[in-house]
C-alpha cells in the first residue's frame, strides 16, 4: 500500500477499520451543489463538514464548509473527486508513523508529531489584526486569515481567550509540529500494531488522527482522518527545535525502511511501481492541484 502523489485518500481510508475513522463520503466530479447537499444530507453529516481533494497533498484544498455557499464556492475551485468527512471536534492532534518489515510478526511506532494549532491569544488590549500581524506564524498567513475573519479583525479579544485561526492540522497552514516522540512506548506500538495488521498490504505509513486524551492515544482509541504511505515524512522533524544534522539522521533511517519494506514485497510477489507509472500519478496530481 502506497500514499504517493494520484493515489486516493478514499481508497485508503476504506481499508482502515471504520470503528478508528470518521465518517467520509466520496463525492464525484462534476457535481452539482443540490447534489453534493443531498449527498451530504443522505449520509447524516452535519455542519460544518471538512472537504478536501480525494488526491490533495500538503493541506490544498482542504476547508471546513459551513454553509450552502461554501459548497459553491468549493465547487468552483476544485477540480477533482473530492471527500466529504465528518470534522472531528476531539482536542489533541498528532501525525503516528508506524514501521513493520513484512517478514515480521509485529510493528512498531518511529515517530510521533504533536500538532499545536495556529493561534492567538487575548490580551485585552490588542484587536484581532493586530494579534496576528505580531505573531510571526500567523503573519506568514495574513492573506488568507484576512478574509476568514473580516468581519472580526477590530474586536479585541479578552485577557487570557485562546482563539484558534486555523482547525486544520497542516504545516502548510500555520500548524505547529512538535517533537512527540517522547510519548513512544510498549503500548503505543501495540496499539498501533492492532490498527495496522487490520488493514491488508499496509507496513509503512503515518496515521494523522485526533483524539481526546494521551491514555485514548495509548489505546488506540482514536479517529483517523488520513492515512499516508511512502510519500509521509516523521513529521516530529519539523519541530522548530529539532537539530538539522539530527533530522538527515531520522530521515537516512526512515529511507532506508522504505526501501527494506520495498524489497521484501517484491520477493513477496508485489511488483515495483514502474517509471511511467510514478509519472502519470504525478501527472494526475499536478492536474488536480494546478
Amino acid at each position: 500500500m502506497g500514499g504517493m502523489f494520484g493515489e486516493s485518500k478514499f481508497e485508503v481510508l476504506q481499508k482502515i477499520p471504520s470503528a478508528v475513522v470518521p465518517k467520509t463520503i466520496l463525492i464525484k466530479r462534476p457535481s452539482s451543489k443540490e447534489a453534493v447537499l443531498k449527498s451530504l444530507e443522505d449520509n447524516g453529516f452535519s455542519w460544518p463538514v471538512i472537504f478536501k481533494p480525494d488526491i490533495g497533498e500538503r493541506g490544498y484544498m482542504v476547508k471546513k464548509v459551513s454553509s450552502v455557499e461554501d459548497i459553491e464556492n468549493y465547487l468552483k475551485l476544485v477540480k477533482t473527486d473530492f471527500l466529504a468527512q465528518e470534522l472531528v471536534t476531539l482536542p489533541l492532534e498528532f501525525g503516528v508513523f508506524y514501521t513493520r518489515l513484512p517478514n515480521e510478526e509485529h510493528g512498531k511506532v518511529t515517530s510521533v508529531v504533536m500538532k499545536e494549532m495556529l493561534h492567538v491569544v487575548g490580551d485585552g488590549r490588542l484587536n484581532l489584526r493586530q494579534l496576528i500581524l505580531a505573531k510571526d506564524r500567523a503573519k506568514l498567513q495574513w492573506e488568507r486569515l484576512e478574509k476568514m475573519y473580516e468581519h472580526r479583525l477590530d474586536e479585541v479579544l479578552p485577557i487570557g481567550f485562546k482563539m484558534e485561526l486555523v482547525s486544520i492540522g497542516n504545516h502548510a497552514l500555520g500548524t505547529k509540529f512538535l517533537d512527540g516522540t517522547s510519548l513512544i512506548n510498549e503500548e503505543l506500538s501495540s496499539s498501533f500494531d492492532k490498527i495496522s495488521k487490520k488493514i491488508d498490504g499496509f507496513y509503512f505509513g503515518r496515521f494523522d488522527l485526533k483524539c481526546a486524551s494521551l491514555p485514548d492515544l495509548f489505546q488506540g482509541n482514536v479517529k483517523i482522518v488520513e492515512l499516508n504511505g511512502c510519500g509521509a515524512e516523521p513529521a516530529h522533524i519539523y519541530d522548530p527545535n529539532f537539530k538539522i544534522w539530527k533530522a538527515i539522521s531520522v530521515l537516512l533511517n526512515h529511507w532506508k525502511n522504505i526501501f527494506i519494506i520495498s524489497t521484501h514485497n517484491r520477493r513477496n510477489g508485489v511488483r515495483y511501481t514502474t517509471l511511467r507509472e510514478g509519472l502519470k500519478y504525478y501527472q494526475k496530481f499536478k492536474a488536480a492541484t494546478r
